[in-house]
């Protein structure tokens, strides 16, 4: 996943204002408790944030990858 894909399923999924305010200002524990920002700021890829966001918001796989049903949703990473 591209930052572009991020943001943009950002902002259709979480709405352009709302989503951007969860980015930015909510902790999310998958990621040692940083915000999404942050996280992306210090390198981690933006589909782990995208996982750790959605998950932390318990929003449904159904919906995590907007309106586009042809748009492959991108698998986590495995963790070791």
């Amino acid at each position: 996943m591209r930052y572009r894909e991020f943001w943009d399923l950002v902002d259709e999924v979480l709405g352009r204002a709302h989503g951007r305010v969860l980015v930015s200002d909510l902790r999310l524990g998958e990621l040692g408790d940083r915000t999404g920002a942050q996280a992306l700021d210090e390198g981690v890829e933006p589909r782990e944030v995208w996982h750790a966001l959605c998950d932390e918001l318990d929003v449904p796989e159904s919906r995590r990858w907007g309106s586009d049903r042809r748009r492959p949703a991108p698998p986590r990473r495995a963790r070791g």
